[in-house]
């Protein structure tokens, strides 16, 4: 009876060129938003759980979304500085798949903030946003809405990261993941790699010699030499502005740095299940995580006989997954790739 009520209403928005809205159409239920509130260590995170229309009592696919590095909130926004929307806009694209999605401010960021590490923020380390993570994707699997058997993980940079290491160790585990633009090297080679990249266009611009470059990109690669040896960095050879980055890196972040650095995203690969679905994806234009950065993650899924759409290159899209004509929005390759993994 509720289909063949459906039904008329449809066949009458046809008729009179209206669409039904979905409170008036009976069985459906209208997409929404609601606040989510969970714990890990103590620190009470607020995230917003976007349900699409759907049918009264039905369970629906779901994905936890995850940010990229830095103080990214909920949004995939860093308030005021950077506000693309990034995760915003991931739910966005995926209600258009009847997907439900739940992203969260994490440590640092929105109603968040850092809770339980208020008072010493130098003790946050990698392995807590994991933690916070995990306690997010099990929030997401017990919302009455979701389908416990049916949820995706979707990170973005180092939000990729974490989402592979998710992938191998939640129960349930995801049925796919969507890596996008991830970090897929370790921390302190892919910095390296970007500041190197950033002396050569120096450099081609005739502002540095080739010996001055030469002499920077050796003193880059021994400050990653002293992080990892935990001994200071010799910033002499180091131009100011990459001398303040590593001594960052020494301080209050140290924790943090020394502890993402740790993971080798392609070593996690092979704690998936099996035919797990995965898509990678990398763009043409993102000068933060080039693709071949990602070649070495992609084999290590080959081998992990990981299925899905795997590695996709987006042509001209750059970090924030825009191009040039879409700034504001994700690229429609990005997307384009999303309903790849979603409807395989």
């Amino acid at each position: 009876m509720l289909r063949n009520l459906a039904a008329a209403a449809l066949t009458l928005a046809a008729v009179t060129g209206t669409v039904a809205p979905a409170e008036a159409i009976p069985g459906l239920v209208p997409a929404a938003d609601r606040e989510v509130v969970f714990t890990a260590d103590g620190t009470t995170a607020y995230g917003t759980l976007h349900v699409p229309e759907h049918r009264a009592g039905q369970r629906l696919r779901a994905a936890l979304l995850l940010p990229g590095s830095g103080p990214t909130d909920r949004d995939g926004n860093q308030p005021p500085a950077s506000s693309p929307g990034t995760l915003a806009q991931l739910a966005d694209t995926l209600d258009g798949d009847g997907i439900a999605t739940l992203r969260f401010d994490k440590y640092g960021t929105g109603r968040t903030g850092l809770g339980a590490y208020r008072s010493h923020p130098e003790q946050l380390d990698y392995p807590a946003f994991v933690r916070q993570a995990r306690a997010a994707y099990e929030a997401l699997r017990d919302e009455p809405e979701t389908d416990p058997h049916a949820l995706l993980i979707v990170g973005h940079s180092e939000g990729a990261m974490t989402a592979l290491l998710l992938g191998g160790t939640v129960h349930p585990r995801p049925v796919g993941l969507a890596l996008l633009q991830p970090q897929a090297i370790r921390l302190l080679d892919l910095v390296a790699l970007q500041l190197k990249a950033q002396i050569a266009e120096t450099t081609r611009q005739g502002q540095l010699t080739p010996e001055q470059q030469r002499t920077i990109n050796a003193a880059i690669d021994a400050a990653v030499t002293s992080l990892r040896e935990h001994r200071p960095v010799d910033t002499t050879d180091l131009l100011p502005v990459l001398a303040r980055l590593f001594e960052a890196f020494q301080g209050p972040n140290a924790r943090f740095v020394e502890s993402d650095d740790a993971v080798y995203p392609p070593d996690t690969a092979a704690a998936l299940r099996p035919g797990t679905k995965v898509l990678l994806t990398c763009g043409t234009n993102d000068a933060q995580v080039p693709c071949a950065t990602t070649n070495a993650l992609t084999n290590a899924l080959r081998h992990a006989h990981a299925g899905g759409p795997g590695r996709v290159t987006l042509p001209a899209v750059d970090h924030l997954m825009h191009d040039a004509d879409h700034q504001n929005t994700l690229a429609p390759p990005v997307r384009d790739a999303l309903h790849r993994l979603t409807r395989h």
